[in-house]
Parts: structure tokens; sequence; C-alpha cells
């Protein structure tokens, strides 16, 4: 299984305007089919008056399942640029809908493509592209001696050394008897970070493990 993948983390919208004719795009992060489909019934309510609400869906870690429809424009023209914006951003779980308004000229196959892909590729740029890692949760508990060395070691390594990617969030440190720092850590990481907080704290740190899951570190 993949250790990370791309998704957007809002939904993000575009308009685009070609020879009078709108078109709408609108992106949703989605987890299933159900729920995609829940997004294009919404839009197809708000734009009743719409001719066309095209469409393309990726979804699951492995992009595998995928689908795209022209909603009525000629074959090819509409769903697959659409489907063809998210490949080329290399990203999953996303629904995007293309809603057109048409304004009365016709704009041949290069130019609806054009259109759709437009209206697609602003929306999920609105939408926020982020990368999921496999993360650790756990805390760790010191003694108040330790705190700053630990702090300190936490700072200084809170992203990648060569490709400056964040591997670490600190949160807010619980003060009692001891100190507790709660911290989510790409897995990756997870066996390096812990060793240099035993070496930090002069091996006296302890820790309590937390789930493992899908985050966005920012």
């Amino acid at each position: 299984m993949e250790d990370s993948y791309k998704t957007i983390e809002k939904p993000g919208f575009f308009e685009y305007e070609e020879k009078k004719s709108r078109f709408l795009g609108a992106a949703f992060p989605v987890q299933s089919e159900e729920e995609a489909e829940g997004v294009l019934s919404s839009i197809r309510k708000e734009h009743y008056k719409a001719r066309h609400h095209c469409s393309a869906m990726v979804l699951g870690q492995k992009r595998d399942r995928r689908r795209s429809s022209d909603d009525g424009e000629p074959s090819g023209t509409a769903g697959m640029p659409i489907l063809n914006v998210i490949d080329g951003a290399v990203c999953t779980d996303v629904v995007i809908v293309v809603t057109r308004y048409f304004g009365g000229t016709l704009l041949g196959t290069g130019g609806l493509v054009r259109a759709y892909t437009q209206a697609a590729q602003g929306a999920l740029r609105n939408a926020g592209i982020v990368t999921m890692c496999r993360c650790r949760e756990f805390s760790v508990s010191l003694d108040y001696t330790h705190f700053d060395k630990v702090t300190y070691y936490l700072k200084k390594n809170e992203t990648a050394p060569v490709t400056g990617e964040r591997v670490l969030i600190r949160r807010e440190p619980v003060y009692a008897d001891k100190v507790t720092i709660p911290l989510v850590v790409q897995s990756a990481f997870s066996d390096l970070i812990r060793e240099g907080i035993l070496s930090a704290s002069d091996r006296t740190a302890q820790f309590a493990d937390g789930a493992e899951k899908f985050m966005a570190l920012h």
C-alpha cells in the first residue's frame, strides 16, 4: 500500500466563458460513488436550467475507480477532458462537475474540449491539492528537565533534510507531573523520530501510541 496520495482539501469553483456559453466548474472531495452522485444531483438541482452537467470522478488510493460522463455533449468532448484534468494532477477521491449554460453558438469539438478542460482545471486549482501521508499519532511524556532539548530536536526535524517535506506536527503540550507532547509523524519517519527523542531525553522518554491514518501535514 502506498504511503501517500494526492487529493483536494475543500470544494473549489471556477467559471469559464466561451462565445457566451458559461462553463461552471465545481470540484469536490468525495469518498464514494454515492457521495459523488450526491454532489452531481445537488448541482443539477441548483442549475436546473443548464443544458449539460458533465462530470468525472476518480476514487480509491490506487485511483482504479473512475467514471466520466459527456451528458449529451459530443462523445469525448467533455467527460474525458475533465477526467484527464484529474489524471494530470494525479489526484484521487475527487469529483469534478462542469455545468454548461449554452450561449447560442456551437463551439465545435476543439472548443468544447478547451472549455471543459479550462473549467475543470480552474475548479481543481481553487480546491487546493494536498498530499495525504500515512501518519502515526503518538504522544511522548518527559521530565521537565528534558523538555527544552526534545522541543529543540523536534523543531529542527519538522521537515525532511533533502526534500523539505513536512514530516511531523507538534500539538500543544500538556503540563502535569510530566510534560506530554502529542505528535503526528509520517509513518516512514516514525522510528527515526522516536530514536531522536530518546537520545535527546537521555533515553527516559515514554511513548503512548495512537492511531495510524492518512493526513495532510500542513
